[in-house]
């Protein structure tokens, strides 16, 4: 068997993304998974790819901007490679507002939104309606975003296996080290930031564990997600609605679902009629890498000859991963750095 341009090791989003944006540039890609394809927060079922708020810029909230408006196109040519639906679509946001100090923060934003935004989307203010999805809000307005949009994490996840295979590249499981020759990147979420971690002798950050349910609720498929409180409200293009999900530093056990859920269904169910009488078909845990700086950590491993990093995508990595996938494509490919100040993984030591 011919050695592959490209190991990556794990195949959850970042490492499936950059291997995708590697054979779509012509390299022989193999990615290694331990356990199983979209382990870990890769296989959860909430993807919800939304903005940060556009005020006091930076260069992460501006690598999120250029990222999700690369979502579109980065989808669409992962479909038609490998003919699997991602489920990705740009169904936008609402929020609720408070009071009229929030509406005059929304007012401020949504200009902020029009400066940094500019015509690629809108965070704007409508009214209410009784239309059996949207929440209710104390001012009888909702904000609106129309850059968020929805990604199914394991349709996503099967959507990239196929069509990294259909490039001839291989995806395998149950192989924990690399073989054979070439660069390899390593992607491999929670368990690989805390190898990370040691073998730098520095905190660089850890895992973080979501729980988060799926309902039975079709007819909502096109309506925008909603935010309320914290919670994430996600219709899928299948019928489904995600709601998540809680966020724990100190947990008991990484994939096993608690009374704290039982708290996100109930305030889902609060906040949106469709929801009130809709059955739970699934209830899902699991751990979502964090790293310290809160920014994905991406880059060459420090004092690992032809070994590379992407990790700490924690709650946004599939809404970043078109532009986690084309740097590191760089990278690994071209030896071109464009990985922006605050993500190198040397900025975290």
């Amino acid at each position: 068997m011919a050695t592959p341009d490209v190991t990556v090791m794990g195949a959850g989003i970042f490492g499936l993304a950059i291997a995708w944006e590697c054979a779509r540039r012509g390299a022989k890609v193999n990615v290694l998974e331990k356990t199983r394809i979209g382990a870990g927060s890769s296989g959860g079922i909430v993807g919800a790819l939304a903005p940060h708020v556009p005020e006091q810029w930076n260069p992460k909230k501006q690598f999120q901007l250029e990222s999700l408006l690369m979502a579109p196109a980065f989808w669409a040519g992962v479909a038609a490679a490998g003919g699997v639906d991602p489920g990705y679509a740009r169904t936008g946001r609402m929020q609720p507002v408070a009071d009229a100090a929030a509406l005059d923060l929304a007012r401020t934003r949504g200009a902020g939104a029009k400066a940094l935004w500019r015509d690629a989307a809108v965070w704007d203010l409508v009214p209410v309606m009784d239309d059996g999805w949207q929440p209710a809000s104390p001012s009888g307005f909702l904000i609106r975003d129309t850059l968020s949009a929805r990604l199914h994490p394991r349709q996503a996840a099967r959507a990239l296996v196929a069509a990294i295979r259909a490039r001839g590249g291989s995806v395998t499981e149950g192989v924990e080290a690399p073989t054979g020759a070439g660069p390899v990147v390593w992607a491999t979420g929670a368990a690989g930031l805390a190898a990370l971690g040691t073998d730098l002798g520095r905190d660089i950050g850890g895992a973080v564990k979501g729980q988060a349910a799926l309902f039975a609720c079709p007819g909502f498929e096109t309506r925008p997600q909603l935010f309320v409180d914290g919670v994430h409200i996600v219709p899928h293009g299948d019928g489904t609605v995600a709601v998540g999900s809680t966020s724990e530093r100190v947990f008991d056990a990484p994939d096993t679902v608690d009374e704290r859920l039982e708290v996100v269904i109930a305030a889902a169910r609060a906040a949106c009629p469709a929801l009130r009488d809709a059955p739970v078909i699934e209830r899902w845990a699991g751990l979502r890498p964090r790293a310290k700086s809160r920014a994905p950590m991406l880059g060459a491993w420090p004092g690992r000859a032809g070994a590379y990093v992407a990790n700490g995508g924690f709650k946004i990595g599939f809404g970043m991963a078109p532009k986690v996938a084309t740097v590191m494509a760089d990278l690994v490919l071209e030896g071109h750095d464009a990985i922006p100040d605050g993500f190198r993984v040397e900025d975290s030591l």
